[in-house]
């Protein structure tokens, strides 16, 4: 039906004939000549319709914005002083011969050019509209790219996209997971993968060497920026590899990827390990185009007369770090006080300053309310710090996870509010994670899953497993998590003392993973792989603040689709046949009789 594309057309189509196919982006009468912008996934291209062609004119004249149109019609130069070079399409026009209304629309629930003034809500209601903005566009056509520019590197290092299920069984991941009830098996579920784990380990054991896919998974848990319960994974797995060659391959992925889309070449991706990640930004996925850093100053508070800093200064799980802010001093104690309250999300008690606005005047030079409890210690905690006149400092104090969390997210927002960026992008490789981590529970918990391997034999793991780091790695980018991966257990007796260190037992390791224990009795070859939120590099990579920005159909804040208003009730037919009796229906018919 059309020969081209709106946006494709530039000077090089001048006299001929084109055919458009298009919704009306805008309607504009100009004495008598209708001037109609006509917009597809391309872009637009300007039409003109003079009164001369009477059935064109009229078709012209009754449409309106959103109409489906096709337009037939010359190209030719834009008049001198009509140009655009604003558009790609900006320095020519289509005079129309014909226009054919292929179907009408009502005025739709936004203007695509105002929807900044609409609400989510409204947007994600009526998506379809939403998705025809150019940003939008823009958006989805970049995912595709960085979809086609993934494949063909992995298929060119030798990997195999292979599907994997997507009705399996529940396995403990971290996330609560959702469940399908199933009709042949009452009373059993279903459960949507929340990774591939499991089945890619499989296909190492089987011999497939490299496999490769971009999967859909499941979560059902907490939803914020970066998270949907429905997300994709660029997921992969090799045999016979260690953590470097892993690295090593999907760092050239992504360097190529950004090559390829981005023409940005990124650096070599430097490594930290976890531990300094916590010490030094508070947080494993570090921004660091962030040029701020947590100083520990616990031994400077032992023995200082103020005990919210001298009480988790000699606690054993306590920690009190201070975070210079340089030419910070110029902030307001109303932004101090927000900041306070901001950290206070994070579970801290207060906020701590000092202002150094004289460092020669001694404490005289110093403002601040805590001051004169530690002026025995102020020099030497200054020079540590490192903070010079016009510099400010804020402190933490309090159990080690509540400081690294409420720092390392007012080093962030400190970023973002004072724009201290120093580059535009920033990757990192985080290494060297622990083992296990204490939540408070009786049980201790993985930090990355069950199946990565430590990087110690047994013996050493059951001596002292909270000292046991793991075979891990995250790859960061400006502060975000693309990707986290590991060298996976290969070996069933090392399988089964982690699962035993997790207070899963033997009777309960054979009901949730005596599939994956059974096979690594045959000939499991040592393995890993990383799987790399596809969500969230295309959110970084198009500079939106939302995965739901990036991904065509999302869910809101709270895991529903307003467009289709799922989830929704069922029939009582289709429940009779899952065997299902809903609670609250049960208590009503109750009620009834």
């Amino acid at each position: 039906m059309r020969s081209h594309y709106c946006g494709q057309l530039n000077e090089s189509q001048v006299d001929q004939t084109v055919t458009l196919c298009g919704w009306v982006h805008r309607r504009r009468d100009h004495g008598g000549v209708i001037f109609l912008d006509m917009r597809d996934r391309d872009g637009i291209a300007q039409v003109v319709v003079d009164p001369d062609t009477a059935e064109a004119f009229a078709n012209a004249d009754s449409a309106r914005n959103e109409y489906v149109l096709r337009i037939v019609g010359r190209v030719r130069l834009r008049p001198e002083g009509t140009q655009n070079a604003k558009m790609p399409t900006g320095l020519i026009e289509v005079l129309a011969s014909e226009v054919e209304v292929l179907n009408s629309a009502v005025t739709p629930p936004f203007q695509l050019d105002e929807h900044g003034k609409v609400g989510e809500e409204v947007r994600l209601k009526h998506r379809y509209i939403d998705l025809r903005r150019p940003e939008m566009v823009d958006k989805l056509r970049l995912r595709s790219r960085i979809t086609h520019s993934v494949r063909a590197f992995l298929e060119g290092q030798g990997f195999l996209d292979i599907e994997t299920p997507v009705l399996t069984r529940a396995t403990p991941e971290g996330a609560r997971d959702y469940l399908v009830p199933s009709r042949t098996h009452p009373g059993s579920f279903f459960a949507l993968p929340q990774s591939p784990q499991l089945f890619k380990q499989l296909l190492m054991v089987s011999g497939f060497d490299r496999y490769y896919q971009i999967a859909k998974c499941f979560r059902d848990e907490d939803l914020r920026a970066d998270r949907q319960p429905e997300f994709t994974q660029i997921d992969l797995e090799a045999s016979f590899v260690n953590e470097d060659d892993i690295m090593a391959i999907t760092e050239s992925m992504v360097r190529q990827l950004f090559q390829d889309v981005l023409d940005v070449e990124l650096p070599v991706f430097p490594r930290m390990s976890w531990d300094e990640a916590m010490t030094r930004y508070g947080s494993d996925k570090p921004d660091l185009r962030i040029p701020l850093m947590l100083t520990d100053v616990d031994d400077l508070m032992k023995q200082v007369d103020f005990k919210v800093f001298s009480g988790p200064a000699n606690a054993e799980d306590g920690r009190v770090a201070a975070l210079k802010v340089p030419n910070g001093a110029g902030l307001s104690r109303k932004e101090i006080d927000e900041y306070t309250r901001f950290v206070g999300i994070y579970g801290a008690k207060g906020l701590a300053w000092i202002k150094v606005n004289d460092r020669s005047k001694g404490l005289e030079g110093l403002q601040s309310p805590i001051v004169k409890f530690m002026e025995n210690v102020v020099e030497e905690l200054l020079d540590r710090i490192g903070a010079e006149d016009g510099d400010l400092v804020f402190f933490g104090a309090d159990n080690a996870r509540i400081v690294n969390e409420a720092l390392g997210a007012l080093r962030v927002k400190l970023g973002e509010d004072l724009n201290l960026y120093t580059r535009d992008w920033a990757p990192l490789w985080v290494v060297d994670f622990p083992m296990f981590e204490d939540d408070g529970s009786a049980r201790m918990q993985a930090l990355h899953h069950p199946f990565t391997a430590p990087a110690c034999d047994v013996e050493t793991l059951k001596a002292n497993p909270v000292a046991a780091l793991s075979r891990a790695y995250d790859m960061v980018l400006n502060g975000t998590e693309l990707g986290g991966g590991s060298i996976r257990i290969h070996d069933r007796g090392m399988q089964s003392a982690v699962l035993e260190l997790l207070g899963i037992g033997e009777q309960e390791a054979r009901e949730k993973f005596g599939f994956l224990l059974d096979a690594l009795q045959y000939g499991a070859p040592p393995h890993g792989g990383l799987a790399f939120g596809l969500d969230r590099l295309v959110m970084l990579m198009t500079g939106a603040r939302s995965i739901r920005e990036v991904i065509a159909f999302p869910k809101t804040q709270s895991a529903a689709c307003l467009m289709t208003d799922a989830p929704s009730e069922v029939d009582a037919e289709q429940l009779k046949e899952l065997n299902i009796r809903l609670r609250q229906k049960a208590k009503a018919e109750t009620a009834g009789e």
